[in-house]
């Protein structure tokens, strides 16, 4: 077969396309950068400048580019957090308003300067009036997401997001063909009754089938991917460009899909391939020799750069002047508002790649490969400004006053209050007999300095015909193993009320027996699923975590609870999740009489005033609790979070940790220093998860 048969092959291009997103980005991420750049770079060296592995004009990377451009804008949908923005709705539109205008204007201002068009203009301004919450992970590490400096710019996403995309769409119309008022008149009502049947219909179609279709998580989540082509297939039929209608899919279902695992596996199969062919694809379309010629004529990357970065300020600084903000809130604002990454480079590429009659490009190779320049610029900058500033941010007192032990173990006032008329339950699913002890003796423990009771869950897997011997025979085997769980359970002098049940989902068994229980906690066992297939089909922990109304606590005992007398509880910032790991120790403890160490792992740059006003937070709720416990705190400066908790647990007997997921603009990344935790310590582990988690 001929050298160029090979090349042009779909097979040999999508096979090129997997080698680079396998090797590429944990490169490029071990060096500190973004994995991102790392496949720009890598799309350079094998296009058409480079080694001419792959043509970006073949039907396969034209396909993937495809699917993952509308993957990116449907994420970024999906990841606007409708809760944070209904809290603080009006001052999120109207930073949002401020936000989009000034770069807008700026980006107009840089356009006529460079003698492009208005039209090509209002473009340029456009792509800078967006934003990508790329800092995300960073406010959410340091506990500052409930400020409502924080809140407010999470907010504003839905309206840079949503208002640069319908400039978008209205420039590439205009670009297209022959243009008239009558023309605008009818592409702004055809998509306003395009947005309104997405958002609403989507939305309610949704719900409706997520409702008939129960636990089909496979069929749930091919309706969601129907819903992303269908809205994108529609934008293009009025006219309009087809990221517009993946973005509004993506708010349309943002609703629905809520935080279930459906939600997790659409963003890790987009994360893990489709978003990446994208980025290699903008790679391909860079011309090196048009790169370089851009930056010897380095004015229009230079004045794009600073505009959106001047521009951004001043809209921070307004809000600052209209909501009263201190400085700190100020430039996290500014810091989290300044990456451009989602809708900016997939408007760009539409933006580049829409032709005229006349075969004339909206916006040219100089613009393109500014937005690049800008995107890597602002991905550096964006993160770095927020990890300097953020931890200067103030939380309301409320935010630890509401983390009592008793709210923490309540959950909402209504379920508090109704909580009041039980007893404290604890529901703890068994199914090996080698393990259950340490795992009732676990539960027994807590539920016995709560003056509550245990619920031992034995799960017998259902089948078509209830007289069926192995459903017989699982039944027996339940009925023994909740006899040896009353034992146990006597030994702590706790009420024992056995529970079996024949279930086809072991999660959902677990979930509906806690609920129908009226239960404060979940004790669970480790499961072993874990790595691509967990993250792909999920598994019992994860389905736990999300559905269940209450707390789960997951074990890993090596030995018996009873002998547990120093537990190290990791803190990393000062979100609900943390406390509720502390109380949770604080219990544990404070029925052995043991030590409870908090562990600060700070990174070595922080100031020595910054590290004091953290452990005189941590110290204040530390002490709220009730519990008459010897807690100490201990700080340490480390760049790996991990190996140092790994090293100090060596003189514990148990490590206290929460779940913990971060997202990032390429979807969903599981916390990398839980992960490699859990895997590499060597004494008894208890990861706690709050509802809905």
């Amino acid at each position: 077969m001929p050298e160029s048969s090979l090349l042009n092959s779909p097979i040999i291009a999508f096979t090129i396309l997997l080698i680079v997103i396998f090797t590429i980005p944990p490169v490029f991420e071990r060096l500190r950068l973004p994995g991102l750049v790392g496949l720009l770079l890598a799309g350079i060296i094998l296009g058409q400048n480079g080694l001419k592995l792959l043509n970006p004009e073949s039907e396969t990377i034209k396909l993937l580019s495809d699917i993952g451009k509308l993957y990116l804008m449907f994420v970024a949908g999906l990841e606007i957090d409708l809760e944070q923005f209904k809290k603080t709705r009006n001052r999120s539109i109207g930073f949002g308003t401020l936000t989009f205008l000034v770069p807008l204007i700026a980006g107009i201002i840089v356009g006529r300067l460079f003698n492009f068009s208005w039209n090509s203009s209002v473009l340029i301004g456009s792509l800078l009036a967006s934003h990508t919450l790329l800092a995300y992970p960073i406010v959410s590490r340091l506990g500052v997401v409930t400020n409502e400096a924080v809140t407010v710019t999470i907010g504003a996403t839905i309206f840079t997001d949503t208002g640069a995309l319908l400039v978008l769409a209205i420039c590439v119309g205009i670009h297209g063909g022959e243009f008239s008022a009558l023309s605008l008149a009818m592409l702004l009502g055809g998509l306003a009754i395009y947005s309104v049947v997405v958002l609403f219909g989507f939305d309610w179609a949704g719900k409706e089938f997520f409702r008939r279709s129960g636990d089909e998580q496979s069929n749930q989540f091919l309706f969601i991917l129907l819903a992303l082509f269908l809205a994108s297939v529609g934008a293009q039929i009025i006219g309009v460009e087809k990221i517009v209608g993946a973005f509004l899919a993506g708010l349309a279902v943002n609703d629905v899909l809520g935080r279930s695992p459906v939600k997790e596996k659409i963003e890790f199969i987009g994360s893990v391939l489709f978003i990446p062919c994208f980025f290699v694809d903008m790679g391909l379309l860079i011309n090196i020799p048009a790169f370089i010629k851009t930056l010897s004529s380095v004015w229009l990357t230079v004045a794009i750069v600073a505009a959106l970065i001047g521009s951004k300020f001043i809209a921070a600084f307004l809000a600052k002047l209209l909501y009263r903000y201190n400085t700190a809130e100020l430039l996290t604002m500014w810091s989290l508002s300044l990456p451009q990454v989602a809708a900016t480079l997939a408007a760009t590429l539409v933006a580049y790649q829409s032709l005229n009659p006349a075969g004339e490009r909206l916006i040219n190779e100089g613009v393109l490969n500014s937005v690049i320049v800008l995107m890597l610029v602002t991905a550096i900058l964006g993160p770095v400004i927020t990890a300097r500033f953020a931890s200067s941010l103030q939380l309301q007192e409320t935010d630890f006053e509401t983390d009592s032990l008793a709210t923490w173990w309540g959950g909402s006032e209504e379920e508090l209050t109704e909580k009041k008329q039980d007893s404290f339950t604890v529901v703890v699913p068994i199914y090996n007999p080698q393990t259950q002890r340490y795992l009732i003796e676990m539960a027994a423990l807590l539920a016995s300095h709560e003056s509550g009771r245990i619920v031992p869950l034995a799960i017998t897997k259902a089948h078509i015909q209830m007289d069926d011997p192995q459903l017989v025979t699982g039944l027996e085997q339940s009925r023994q193993r909740l006899n040896l769980a009353r034992e146990i359970s006597e030994e702590f002098d706790v009420e024992v009320s056995p529970a079996n049940r024949i279930d086809d989902d072991i999660a959902l068994a677990i979930s509906r027996t806690s609920r129908e229980q009226n239960a404060n906690l979940v004790v669970m066992g480790w499961s072993r699923t874990t790595g691509l297939r967990a993250r792909l089909f999920g598994n019992v922990i994860d389905s736990v975590f999300w559905s269940s109304h209450c707390p789960v606590a997951v074990t890993r005992l090596l030995s018996s609870p009873k002998t547990i007398q120093k537990i190290l509880v990791p803190v990393g910032d000062l979100t609900r999740q943390t406390i509720g790991a502390l109380r949770f120790a604080q219990i544990l403890a404070d029925v052995n009489q043991a030590e409870v160490v908090l562990l600060h792992v700070c990174d070595r740059n922080t100031r020595p005033n910054l590290v004091e006003k953290f452990v005189s937070q941590l110290s204040d709720i530390a002490s709220k609790s009730q519990l008459q416990v010897n807690t100490n705190i201990l700080t340490i400066k480390g760049d790996d979070v991990a190996k140092t908790v790994i090293r100090q647990a060596q003189a514990f007997d148990l490590v206290v940790l929460r779940s913990v997921r971060y997202r990032t603009a390429g979807g969903l990344a599981v916390s990398q220093v839980t992960t490699q935790m859990i895997q590499e310590l060597k004494c008894s582990i208890v990861l706690v998860g709050e509802p809905n988690s």
